[in-house]
């Protein structure tokens, strides 16, 4: 069985599992868990009213299972808009418009005021400006992205960019990050001062990751099991194929060992062959999975015994 097609076999059956186990499973699990986590956020949001912000953003990092929380802040918005680009709403293609806003006890949090439609896939519309003076406004607390790898961008008259961080956005607008700018964002809901249209918010739903991780652990079985099989299939048909070779040997051998036939009177006897009568080639034996089934595995095995 150690030729090239099983051991090749062996090798890519190993790293399908492998990956699978490893990486594809634990992938589509830990999305799942992550829109479980969500999902219970979000609706642990909407159970009670709205919190000061400062009892949930005491500091400037936002903890994981305060993310979604419902806040109520008081200040002013502060600095230009800077625009979200290349991030569609509901399969629109848009721009989210970020604004700093700044808060009672000095603290700055930047403000996803939702979103416009864009003109013609990319032109910029024309924006509402964020109100003036002190407002209060209720939305929900969300963690930063990280910093997108493509540069900030100036078109249109306004600064882009392709990632919410309010650190780069806050570098933007002449907000002194590393003292005033907080970590997370804060993403308005409908009918609050300075909304443009609100972000809508995520369907409670899973979708099928946590189908699609149990298949992935059911290939990463099923491959190594079906390799297994084949190989006992192989083994048992070689040994089938070896005991008929036997048999019919034997059968041959105990055919030609009976005695001649007496000659009929009257008839000519034909003359035994010489040795440099040529004989009949021998009868083919049986192939050993007929007309009908063939072994790719195994060719090179039969064709170094056919020689």
């Amino acid at each position: 069985m150690l030729n090239p097609g099983w051991i090749i076999a062996a090798i890519v059956v190993g790293i399908f599992s492998y990956f699978a186990f490893t990486f594809l499973a634990p992938w589509q699990l830990g999305k799942n868990e992550q829109l479980v986590e969500r999902n219970e956020h979000i609706s642990a949001a909407f159970d009670h009213d709205p919190e000061p912000l400062v009892d949930r953003l005491p500091g400037t990092t936002l903890a994981p299972a305060d993310e979604w929380s419902r806040v109520v802040a008081t200040g002013h918005y502060t600095g230009n808009d800077v625009l979200l680009r290349l991030r569609s709403v509901d399969r629109t293609p848009a721009f989210q418009v970020l604004t700093p806003f700044t808060l009672d006890d000095g603290r700055t949090i930047l403000v996803n005021r939702g979103w416009v439609p864009a003109e013609g896939s990319t032109g910029v519309p024309d924006i509402d400006a964020a109100p003036t003076g002190d407002v209060t406004i209720t939305g929900m607390l969300r963690a930063a992205e990280a910093t997108h790898p493509t540069a900030p961008i100036h078109d249109q008259g306004f600064d882009m960019v392709h990632s919410i961080n309010p650190t780069q956005v806050g570098e933007l607008t002449g907000v002194d990050a590393g003292a005033d700018m907080v970590e997370p964002y804060l993403q308005l809901l409908s009918d609050q001062p300075g909304t443009l249209t609100a972000i809508p918010l995520p369907q409670l739903e899973t979708g099928n990751h946590l189908s699609y991780g149990l298949q992935w652990i059911l290939f990463g079985v099923a491959a190594p099991g079906a390799l297994l099989y084949f190989l006992f299939s192989e083994s048992r048909e070689r040994r089938r194929y070896v005991e008929e070779q036997k048999q019919l040997l034997n059968d041959d051998t105990v055919a030609g060992s009976g005695p001649e036939p007496s000659p009929v009177p009257g008839e000519e006897t034909a003359p035994a062959p010489s040795a440099q009568t040529p004989t009949a080639a021998p009868t083919r034996s049986r192939q050993r999975y007929g007309s009908s089934r063939t072994n790719p595995w195994a060719k090179a095995y039969d064709k170094e015994q056919e020689r």
